[in-house]
């Protein structure tokens, strides 16, 4: 029997504007080129939307994420969190807002009754975040297709069919997100501050 549309939620969640930070949206996005879905399954780039994405993951059945997480591991190694762990992992040594955000919306789908049976997070440790504007690290991007590709072997475990995307599909965000203009739209060094917003950074004193 089929299951009900959004039984299952495959969620990329970060901050592009901050490195690393944007580990899961890049994984969705590429999880999104490369297979399409049944209706039953929903791929959404979660951003930095925290208690927004409530009726989404209320709605789920079953749960992939990806994201960066502080595990205190060696930069740009890879770790699957499954099930009543996700949260617990979701909220140690957070690095954003989006991650106390999500670890509510977790937390408050289950105080409802609803949300996830079975839940993977897919998470990468990551290399650099203090860069704003800038792009994943290296060490962090060769992770995207593994993680793209244990997501695929997960959703076939649960018996969601997928098939491998004959055409582009329509972005998941903004043009200008992509990482190609992404990246080529980023200003030079020097134009640019690298630490956070110049209009709201303390003036050195004179």
């Amino acid at each position: 029997m089929e299951s009900t549309y959004g039984s299952t939620l495959i969620l990329g969640i970060g901050n592009l504007l901050w490195a690393d930070e944007g580990f899961g949206v890049r994984c969705v996005e590429a999880f999104d080129a490369a297979w399409e879905t049944p209706a039953d399954v929903t791929v959404m780039d979660g951003g930095t939307q925290g208690l927004y994405l409530l009726p989404y993951v209320s709605a789920a059945q079953r749960l992939i994420v990806f994201d960066a997480v502080d595990y205190g591991l060696e930069p740009g190694t890879m770790r699957l969190v499954e099930n009543d762990e996700v949260p617990r992992f979701m909220g140690a040594k957070k690095m954003s807002l989006h991650q106390t955000g999500f670890q509510e919306v977790l937390a408050s789908a289950a105080m409802l009754g609803r949300g996830p049976a079975q839940m993977l997070l897919i998470g990468v440790q990551p290399v650099e975040l203090e860069d704003f504007g800038g792009s994943l690290r290296p060490q962090v991007r060769a992770r995207v297709p593994e993680a793209v590709e244990l997501a695929a072997a997960r959703l076939r475990e649960w018996g969601v069919t997928l098939t491998p995307r004959a055409t582009p599909p329509a972005r998941l965000n903004d043009d200008a997100l992509a990482l190609h203009a992404y990246e080529q739209g980023r200003p030079a060094e020097e134009l640019a501050c690298r630490i956070g917003d110049e209009r709201f950074m303390p003036k050195a004193s004179q």
